[in-house]
Parts: structure tokens; C-alpha cells; sequence
């Protein structure tokens, strides 16, 4: 493949395109997943940071129950997830990489500040490191492997 038979905009070659298309693939099934156990299990996900957290002298989060939060967690992990599914299906349009970035850098940067606002806690924490890395991860195969006009 010649690069300058690719328009700009475009995947800087077939590597970046399968990379990208793959990465969204794994990061939709993984927040399907996630979406399902927050929805389904979300005590389960709490009890095992909060089991962490008291080991590593952290603080607790609070149990859930079903209340709006749940259902609005539950609802952004299906908007994360067809995001991902989005990049796989369409790598050349940059809204579906572009507005996931934005979602899990407001996630990491919420939590964060809630670690200011509601004390230390390892889960959210853990939510500021792993959704921090997903849109970095994400920013750089987006954005790097794409032709920049000259």
C-alpha cells in the first residue's frame, strides 16, 4: 500500500487499521461484561475492592443498592460498549474513538476528584487508573495511526 494513495484521515497503514478495529472489538466485549456484572452483580464488585481496601488500610465505598446510580452506571457502560463496538465496525469514522476518549477521560477525572471529595477509596482509584489507561490507550491508536493532512 502506498501512503499517498491514502486520503488524510485515513489509517497510516493496515497494521493501525486491524489494531484499531481489534482493540475496539476486546474493549466491547470487556464493557458489555462490566455493564452486565454493574447491573447484575454490582455488590460483588464493591465487597471485592472494599475486601482490598481494608487489607491495604484504604477506605470503603458504600453498598450499592438498586438506586439511580446503578442504573446510570449501568447505562454508560452500554454507551462505552457501542462505542468500542463502533470502532470495530466503522474504523474510518473518528466520532466512535473520538467520544469514547472523552467518556473514560470524564470517568478517571471524576473519580478523581471524588477521591478529594469522598475520601481515598480503591475503587475509585482503580476506576481513575483503568479508565485513565483506556483513554489513553485509545487517544494513541486513534491518533497516531491516522494520515495527518500536510
Amino acid at each position: 500500500m502506498n501512503m499517498n494513495d491514502v486520503a488524510p484521515g485515513g489509517f497510516a497503514s493496515a497494521g493501525y487499521r486491524k489494531l484499531y478495529r481489534f482493540g475496539g472489538l476486546c474493549l466491547g466485549v470487556i464493557f458489555a461484561a462490566v455493564g452486565i456484572l454493574f447491573l447484575f452483580g454490582p455488590m460483588s464488585v464493591v465487597l471485592f475492592f472494599n475486601n482490598l481496601a481494608g487489607r491495604w488500610g484504604l477506605g470503603e465505598a458504600p453498598l450499592p443498592g438498586a438506586s439511580l446510580y446503578l442504573a446510570l452506571a449501568a447505562a454508560y457502560m452500554s454507551v462505552v460498549t457501542l462505542l468500542a463496538f463502533g470502532m470495530h465496525n466503522r474504523p474510518e469514522e473518528r466520532v466512535y474513538s473520538t467520544l469514547l476518549v472523552q467518556a473514560k477521560s470524564a470517568s478517571a477525572v471524576i473519580s478523581v476528584l471524588l477521591c478529594f471529595i469522598a475520601g481515598l477509596q480503591l475503587i475509585l482509584v482503580a476506576n481513575a487508573a483503568v479508565d485513565g489507561a483506556i483513554a489513553l490507550a485509545v487517544a494513541l491508536i486513534a491518533y497516531r495511526g491516522r494520515i495527518r493532512p500536510r
